[in-house]
């Protein structure tokens, strides 16, 4: 006798689901708009596609990379019909490698996406506008970035070591040795890397690699296993060939082969060195870095008897020049690394109106002893997550002066509504052009309490 199956069925409302759209299928669209983040859009049979690589206007033959509900992310595989804005990208990789996803666009258009997603932000987030649009501050469009972390691979089968940058959209491999934005100095490491790391006697040892480039280069070797003598002789030879520092991870914190030799960047305008170590954060564009500080400095305008406050204070980027110009700087942060790392900074160049502090910024600040008394302006500087509980609190602390930094103006344009909230007026605005070739917007903001 046949089962009874006594289970329920149930219909979707709409009629039938429609089929999904399976990943590696091709499909031509015409594309209408941009998205935000420099994808183009498009529409078929009810689905609205997202197509990295595309300009409006053009005819494209998109490929789908995933697809979900009526979403479809796609990436260009043929130009059938190219806008006039298109231009060749500086980079063979850059159509495959999740570097970089805007170098067929011209930089102009560029800052004018950016800006418009900016704007958006403010206006749909917080009903806002500035009362003054500052102009993009930009550098050089190619060879800036002084980090990379290079993926590295053992493919079991082949017996071979895979090295380069990860493909977009993809945990693929793809093998570079020319990176058009890098800086100079990384460009031969880079290059010569790969045979390096094959040539070692146990390359599968290897996590990653990073690089990095400030007073002077540097090369951080991840690995999983000891390393052996003959190995580490290797590693050494080559960063001694391309004047590097070599830096080794294993199972502990980041560690130099030679402790006497420091690692840092140097902000020349104000006289100033910055130690880090592998796994600190440092702006990645040193040109851009170096506008942003002077910026920052000019907006908020700090005077000599003043006491300021920054906040997500990292190695003291901007306390340290803050701090030549202000009576007191207040420097705090949540990672007690770092606290001593900034304190240390301000010590080894001779600040010592400095004072640096732990404290978790998702927590009230006010009670904080060394919130006491107050302070006339503030630096914020935060991660993607935003600073909503701090801002909540700035009228408190008799803050007059607001710059705001942001690596993500949805979370800026939150907690610009916060801050108005508060009396605060949105004085100024403009998109940092930190990351060329990228959708990735950074901006600074300034308010100031009516």
């Amino acid at each position: 006798m046949a089962k009874k199956d006594g289970g329920l069925r149930f219909q979707p409302s709409g009629g039938s689901r429609a089929p999904q759209v399976p990943v590696g299928k091709k499909l031509k669209l015409a594309i209408e708009r941009l998205a935000n983040d420099g994808r183009g859009i498009g529409f078929s049979e009810g689905r609205t596609w997202f197509v990295s690589g595309a300009l409006a206007g053009e005819q494209v033959e998109a490929r789908v990379l995933g697809a979900h509900g009526k979403v479809v992310e796609a990436r260009v595989e043929r130009v059938l019909s190219a806008s006039a804005e298109r231009r060749n990208e500086a980079c063979p990789h850059a159509k495959i490698c999740g570097g970089c996803s805007l170098q067929h666009m011209p930089h102009a258009d560029q800052l004018a996406l950016k800006q418009r997603m900016l704007a958006e932000q403010f206006s749909r987030l917080a009903a806002l506008e500035p009362r003054e649009w500052a102009a993009p501050l930009v550098g050089p469009e190619l060879a800036y970035r002084r980090r990379a972390r290079i993926a590295v691979r053992w493919d079991n089968k082949t017996k071979t070591l895979e090295v380069g940058f990860r493909a977009a959209a993809s945990q693929a491999i793809i093998g570079i040795t020319d990176c058009p934005v890098l800086v100079q100095p990384l460009q031969p490491i880079l290059r010569d890397l790969p045979q390096l790391l094959r040539g070692l006697d146990k390359p599968q040892a290897i996590g990653h690699v990073e690089l990095f480039s400030g007073n002077c280069s540097a090369v951080l070797v991840r690995h999983t296993a000891a390393l052996s003598e003959a190995d580490l002789a290797r590693l050494q030879a080559f960063c001694t060939a391309h004047a590097a520092q070599l830096w080794l991870h294993g199972s502990a914190e980041p560690q130099p082969v030679d402790p006497t030799q420091p690692l840092s960047y140097r902000l020349e305008a104000y006289t100033l060195d910055l130690a880090y170590r592998p796994g600190d954060f440092i702006q990645v564009n040193q040109p851009v870095n170096d506008a942003m500080i002077a910026q920052a400095l000019d907006w908020l305008a700090p005077q000599a008897d003043e006491r300021v406050l920054d906040l997500f204070c990292g190695l003291g980027n901007f306390a340290l020049p803050l701090a030549q110009r202000v009576r007191e700087l207040v420097a705090v942060e949540g990672v007690q690394t770092m606290v001593e790392r900034a304190a240390l900074n301000a010590q080894n160049n001779g600040l010592g109106n400095v004072q640096v502090y732990q404290a978790d910024l998702a927590n009230p600040l006010a009670d904080a002893q060394w919130a006491q008394g107050g302070f006339t302006a503030a630096l914020l500087d935060p991660p993607r997550d935003g600073a909503l509980q701090v801002v909540r609190q700035m009228a408190a602390l008799g803050v007059q002066r607001v710059l705001y930094v942001s690596c993500n103006p949805a979370t800026l344009a939150r907690d610009s509504a916060e801050l108005l909230a508060q009396g605060y007026q949105l004085e100024r605005a403009g998109i940092l052009d930190m990351f060329p070739q990228t959708a990735h917007v950074e901006a600074m903001a300034l308010f100031v309490r009516k």
